[in-house]
This record gives structure tokens, sequence and C-alpha cells, in this order.
């Protein structure tokens, strides 16, 4: 009796995912190849592996039981391919940035401009996203994120530390520093209860027009002047039609981080693409932290 790796590793991802759909999704097949694996290792092992119902797959203690062995499989196999990618020397291939889209929209895509100019045979791929990818799994190389709690498994390098600040359109700013009693409309996060302490301190007098749950909407949302919102300075100096709020205080916000796998800090794309970022961030830390 022997299943092969692919149907152990669709069993793994679908005890993971739940659906066919999720399954496929994470191994970029289509789910019938997913439903058609699971009923091969079925087969092979003589086990019902999962319940079928409508919401979703019920993975059995078999299930699991083989999936624990393919996630050892699997963590040897991505330790293997990290320790060969770390040991590679060539500037060719393969080279995956995962970055937050704003910090990307805002300052890094001249650098990665600079990347691809001085490295063509290096294949870049950037996934933009605020999600936290597993580098563990190769998911990434090299991962920038915004975290006061980046995480103790991986290398990693403050690269800067950050401010936020209240922004808005140069008429309601106006309008705020000539009364600041008068009422100021704001925009703010689905999980922010207020205005922040250091803006109200100026403008007591605050009502909320609307929340969002994302930061592209939020942005969008002030700049046709639904109200005032609190971003990371970076952010609200690059977005034409706002402006710092005045006499409000910046305050702290979580630093950016640089992390890789302690099995790539050595690989040259990794070496490469850090020798562009840690010196541009220390020659426009300003940028991150004053008005």
């Amino acid at each position: 009796m022997q299943v092969n790796w692919d149907d152990m590793r669709t069993v793994l991802a679908l005890v993971r995912a739940g659906t066919l759909a999720g399954a496929a999704e994470v191994l970029g097949v289509s789910y019938t190849t997913v439903s058609r694996r699971v009923q091969r290792a079925e087969g092979m092992l003589g086990h019902v592996l999962f319940e079928r119902h409508p919401e979703g797959y019920i993975p059995t203690a078999e299930a699991h039981d083989l999936a624990a062995a393919a996630k050892q499989m699997e963590q040897q196999e991505h330790q293997l391919l990290r320790q060969l990618a770390g040991q590679d020397q060539s500037l060719t291939g393969a080279f995956t940035l995962t970055a937050p889209e704003l910090l990307i929209q805002a300052h890094l895509a001249p650098l990665l401009l600079e990347f691809t100019n001085r490295y063509p045979e290096v294949e870049l791929r950037v996934k933009a996203t605020n999600d936290w990818l597993d580098l563990n799994r190769r998911e990434a190389d090299l991962a920038l994120r915004i975290s006061s709690d980046p995480g103790d498994t991986l290398v990693g390098r403050k690269l800067t530390t950050q401010r936020s600040g209240c922004f808005a359109t140069p008429e309601i700013a106006e309008r705020a520093a000539a009364d600041p009693m008068a009422v100021l409309d704001w925009v703010l996060f689905s999980e922010q209860s207020k205005p922040p302490e250091a803006a109200l301190s100026q403008y007591p007098n605050a009502r909320v027009r609307a929340r969002f749950d994302d930061m592209v909407a939020l942005v969008a949302a002030a700049r046709v002047g639904m109200g005032a919102l609190r971003m990371p300075v970076f952010l609200g100096r690059s977005t034409p039609g706002l402006v710092p709020l005045p006499q409000v205080a910046t305050t702290p916000y979580a630093p950016i981080w640089m992390l890789s796998h302690r099995d790539l800090q050595h690989a040259r794309k990794v070496a490469a693409f850090k020798d562009l970022l840690v010196p541009w961030f220390k020659q426009y830390a300003d940028l991150f932290t004053s008005l």
C-alpha cells in the first residue's frame, strides 16, 4: 500500500481548507482534481477520509493522521528548498517579495524599477498584501511588514520607525483651523470607536460620517471631502489632495520590518534587494516620521 505525494499533499490541503474549492486554489489545480486525488487516496487506504457535507469536507481521524504525515514531509521539502535557495549565488531566476500594497504604491515602486534594471535576469514576483505570508513555506523570499511584533522565528531588521498623523482636504483643514469648536467630520476604520485623542484635544466636536474596513477606500473617502482621517505619515504625505490637520501632533505607529527566513539570509538575490532597500530607508526615514 502506497499513497503518492500528490495525493497526500491534496489531503493536507483539504484538511486545512475544508472545501474542494479552497484546496484547489492552494494547490493550483481544479476542484475535480482534488476530488479525484482524495478518492484515490481513500481507495488505496481502504478508509473514508472525509465526511461530505454541503458546507464542506469534515476530516476523519484517518485524514488527520495522513495530514500530519504529509505536513512533516512538506516541512522537510520546504527546508530542503530553502537551503538550496540559500546557497544560490546567482542573480537569475525567481525572487518573490511581499509588501503592503500602499507602501509599494507610495514609495517602493521606483525601487522595484531600479532592482529590475540592475538585475534583468531576475524574475521579480511581487505579492502586494497586508497578509503575513508564510516564509517557512517559501510563499515569499523577503517580506516587508508593518508591525510592532514581527515575530521571532525569522531574520529581521527594523527599516524605520513610523508615526501616524491626521489628514484632510485643504478646505476641511482650513475650516477646522478657523473654528476649532465647529463640528469636524471624520472617516474611521471599522474597529475605531472615535477619532484620535490628539485630534479631539484640538477639535472636540467630532462627527463620524462613515467607517471603512479598507485603507484604500478610507483614503478615497477622505479625498472627496467626507472627513478627516488618521493614517501613517508616509501615506498622508504621498496622497494628493490631503494635508495635515492643523495643530494635531503625530503619534507612534508600528514600524516597518524587513524579514527573511534564516536559510535565505545569504542568498544573493535576497542580499541584492536588501542592498537597495536598507540605504533607501536610511536616506528617507523622515518620510515616515515627519509631517
